[in-house]
């Protein structure tokens, strides 16, 4: 297997398996994923945690069907944030998805297998372009299994955060006629979804990051100032493990551009 890109800062987060579990809400907070009970799982999160995502893909995969949450999650950390190669990188996401659908079949009450899959799609889609994606059909699979967390589960930030981009991807892409006849997406739709994320979350540098991103992508200048704002809120924000970290660190790559 292609050698993992390190995450950079290595050391600056020092979880074990009673530590997440005493963090467990606040680590969560974006994607609501049930307490596990099992030491093995708590420690393939801690090493997430940590960024040792390598480590939490490979003791979670060992684990079966029980581990595939915190497996797919760490490859698609990884995927999103540290790897540079793009070839890799889709091939990744794609095995992630690939996963997450037999994992669904599995265990269909299991949000967080829709939310991961439709994740790993998402930004799939987005490295083969995301007109070709939709042509495929890629975008209403994405856009079904979010909308099916958030039926399920009104508050998971993180799945409004990932159809509120799924409306501004395809609008950007095909306009808005298009958009809304073709495919279900609507400007107000996503940055409602945005709003209502932040609303449950209002510590995620993931969400403003992306909400920062899709008001550029749907209003251009117009929102230039309130776009920089959210990246500086993200940038200050104060990660509490190594995902949070990667947001925003990208929100101070998005300041400095």
């Amino acid at each position: 297997m292609t050698k993992w890109t390190k995450f950079p800062f290595a050391g600056d987060y020092n979880f074990d398996a009673e530590s997440v579990k005493k963090k467990w809400t606040r680590l969560h907070a974006g994607d609501l994923e049930p307490l596990p009970k099992d030491p093995q799982l708590l420690q393939a999160w801690a090493h997430f945690h940590n960024g040792e995502f390598y480590k939490s893909m490979s003791l979670g995969l060992d684990m079966g069907l029980a581990g595939l949450n915190v497996a797919n999650k760490a490859v698609c950390i990884y995927a999103t944030y540290l790897e540079k190669q793009e070839a890799t990188r889709q091939s990744l996401f794609s095995e992630v998805a690939e996963r997450a659908e037999t994992q669904i079949i599995e265990q269909p009450d299991n949000i967080n297998a829709y939310y991961l899959r439709a994740y790993a799609l998402g930004r799939y889609s987005q490295g083969i372009s995301v007109a070709k994606a939709l042509a495929q059909g890629l975008g209403t699979k994405v856009k079904n299994d979010l909308e099916h967390v958030i039926r399920e589960k009104p508050t998971h930030p993180d799945a409004h955060i990932a159809l509120g981009s799924f409306h501004a991807e395809v609008i950007d892409k095909v306009g808005e006629l298009i958009g809304a006849m073709a495919y279900g997406a609507h400007k107000n739709t996503g940055l409602t979804l945005f709003q209502q994320a932040l609303k449950f979350n209002m510590e995620s540098a993931f969400g403003m990051v992306e909400y920062a991103h899709a008001m550029l992508m749907l209003e251009g200048d117009a929102v230039v100032s309130e776009a920089t704002r959210l990246y500086q809120l993200a940038a200050r924000a104060n990660p509490i493990d190594a995902m949070e970290r990667l947001d925003v660190e990208l929100a101070k790559a998005e300041l400095e551009d």
